[in-house]
């Protein structure tokens, strides 16, 4: 039969397949991706689940035509390999190659830019509104997880778009529970004959009927109550038809033949409906299929055994969960909460200890913040473990419900800083600007873990709302840290020294201590600060650098507008220091996918990025 991979373009390629071709593409779509996350990372089990769903759906939809909104857009690898862009698959997720999410400007086919769940029921529904008012007639398509549908938004928009009794087609991707083939066979029967054109139509003519002629009202009501009744004892997916959607399923996610039919199927109804998709995540890769969570994002990996090829490393976040577990040991009050996130936040360490004790409400974000409020209101001590990214979205939680009654709600951002290679969706930059102005709001940073454990301690102690920011990735030890106490609004000295001071916010710390040791070569002696605190600064210390120092540098991994660096140049200002002024931050725009380490670079937020700010105020002096 050859490799059919390799023969296929585009989607209409795929409409020529038979059932064995299309069966032989899914085996070799999976030996694809394995090849090439392997070696790039990337997000490995949500792509294995999807191939046949993928397939099929490029084979009853005529794409970019029809529009196929992927809810996160983390499974949309095979959306890609099948819409001309499998020969740069090995760009994935690096600077200028693929994006690992839908992406607009990369691709006609990718209907709508994610990264964030729970939103593409309403970009679809939104972009099915603007079909209907221009009078066109492709179809709409949402495709989104069991875990996405665990967001208030996902339920926000279906009950707008039943209501409406627009025309839109979303895909529920189960991929939790295993498939009854008794239940699966009389869906399939129930299905066929709920979209049969002469039901439909012959649904349509009573109603028509009754509204005609009023004494069959009253029949009509009777028979129509008793079979909305009965629906509770004999229909799937109730809840969906009482929002206003035909529900088709559950059907096999990895039966080709069954996926075709079910979405012809949809197509047929002039209405929303909703295709239940049972799916097995990280299937035809073993290790995968037996733990889905591990494989969810992976670095490179070697494909035999499963194994990371890069040396595991304590992080960050294995630190939180480390300290979160001993706290809670100790103090019946300390809860966490994260929004679907135990594993990647470290907080699987409190769950398997303490499983009590922790509180995933799904990808909920809004709700983790406010619920948290709520029990820190009647006496617990919550913290919050959520990615910086994600956190956006409680913005109005944390300062309504959380800063405005004082509550002491301890907020564990993690991710924040650069990401990475996910892009804009995930870079964590914009914590420190959104969160700064919050009154009452402490921000700190810890340089390594010493710090980190000492502020979650120092937060535990302050019985106020509170925020520790952290990035990604493995975490320093600094010993040193722990002599200094924490105080609030304080910063640590480092070293002292005269006419440079480099003020450095959390993991930043280590690129300006590499900055200072070069230029002790060169002859400075340049004051070290680890700053701690973003909100509140440090007014006194940070006075005292500005008027005894020639040139202040400022170094975060967060955008300029609303961060610590424009803080302390707006107190330079106000105290009319004389002091040079210079903050290494990133401008107000979005970071494109690269290494880590080649952003901070790239940007000057670095060792060397310190280097430059120095020498160019020397010869500005010079000049001068």
């Amino acid at each position: 039969m050859g490799n059919i991979l390799d023969h296929i373009s585009g989607p209409a390629d795929l409409k020529q397949l038979s059932l064995t071709e299309s069966k032989q593409l899914a085996a070799e779509i999976r030996e694809f991706l394995l090849h090439h996350i392997s070696k790039t990372g990337g997000h490995l089990s949500s792509n294995l689940g999807v191939v046949e769903l993928t397939i099929a759906l490029h084979q009853v939809f005529d794409t970019p035509t029809d529009q196929i909104v992927w809810d996160v857009g983390h499974q949309a690898y095979v959306h890609k390999i099948l819409t001309g862009r499998r020969d740069r698959f090995d760009t994935l997720r690096q600077k200028d190659g693929l994006s690992g999410f839908p992406k607009m400007e990369e691709s006609p086919y990718d209907a709508f830019n994610t990264g964030h769940a729970t939103t593409s029921i309403s970009a679809a529904y939104g972009i099915a509104k603007a079909r209907d008012v221009l009078g066109k007639t492709y179809e709409v398509v949402a495709v989104i997880g069991d875990g996405s549908m665990t967001g208030g938004m996902a339920y926000e928009a279906m009950n707008n778009a039943g209501k409406d009794k627009t025309k839109l087609i979303i895909i529920l991707n189960d991929n939790e529970m295993s498939i009854s083939r008794n239940v699966g066979s009389m869906s399939s029967h129930l299905n066929r004959l709920r979209t049969r054109r002469s039901y439909l139509l012959g649904k349509r003519g009573i109603r028509r009927a009754a509204e005609k002629f009023p004494v069959l009202r009253p029949a009509y009501a009777a028979v129509n109550f008793v079979k909305n009744k009965a629906k509770y004892l004999f229909v799937k997916g109730i809840l969906f038809e009482e929002l206003g959607f035909t529900y088709l399923g559950p059907v096999d996610g990895h039966d080709i033949h069954d996926l075709t039919q079910v979405l012809q199927q949809a197509k047929a109804v002039n209405g929303p409906v909703v295709v239940h998709v049972k799916t097995v995540k990280g299937k035809g890769y073993t290790p995968a299929e037996r733990n889905a969570a591990r494989y969810h994002g992976v670095s490179a990996f070697e494909v035999e055994t499963g194994d990371a090829l890069c040396e595991n490393q304590e992080s960050w976040s294995d630190v939180l969960g480390e300290e979160l577990t001993w706290m809670a040991r100790r103090d019946p009050r300390v809860v966490a909460v994260t929004a679907a996130m135990p594993q990647g936040t470290g907080l699987d360490k409190l769950a398997k200890h303490m499983p009590q004790r922790l509180y995933d409400v799904g990808i909920a974000e809004e709700h983790a913040v406010t619920f948290a409020a709520g029990m820190a209101k009647a006496g617990l001590r919550p913290v919050v473990a959520i990615y910086s990214s994600f956190l956006q979205r409680s913005y109005d939680q944390i300062l309504h419900d959380v800063c405005l009654p004082r509550l002491p709600v301890i907020l564990a951002i993690d991710r924040s800083g650069v990401v990475g290679e996910d892009g804009e969706t995930h870079q964590g930059i914009f914590d420190i600007a959104y969160l700064s102005h919050m009154p009452g709001l402490t921000i700190m940073a810890p340089s390594g873990k010493e710090e980190l454990r000492d502020m979650l301690q120092f937060a535990y102690r302050l019985e106020k709302p509170v925020a520790i920011r952290y990035p990604k990735g493995a975490v320093p030890s600094r010993p040193e840290a722990a002599q200094a106490k924490i105080e609030l609004g304080k910063s640590r000295v480092v070293c002292e020294g005269a006419q440079v001071a480099i003020v450095a916010v959390g993991c930043c710390l280590e690129e300006a201590l590499k900055a200072a040791r070069q230029m002790k070569q060169e002859g400075a002696l340049p004051t070290v600060v680890d700053a701690r605190f973003v909100s509140p600064i440090d007014k006194a210390l940070l006075e005292k650098l500005l008027r005894t120092h020639s040139l202040l540098i400022t170094i975060e991994d967060g955008v300029y507008r609303g961060g610590f660096g424009m803080q302390v140049a707006a107190l330079a200002n106000q105290i009319g220091a004389a002091c040079s002024v210079r903050c290494l931050s990133f401008p107000n725009q979005f970071l494109a996918q690269d290494s880590r380490r080649h952003i901070l670079e790239e940007y000057g937020i670095s060792a060397e990025g310190i280097i430059k700010a120095w020498k160019e105020k020397n010869e500005q002096t010079l000049g001068s």
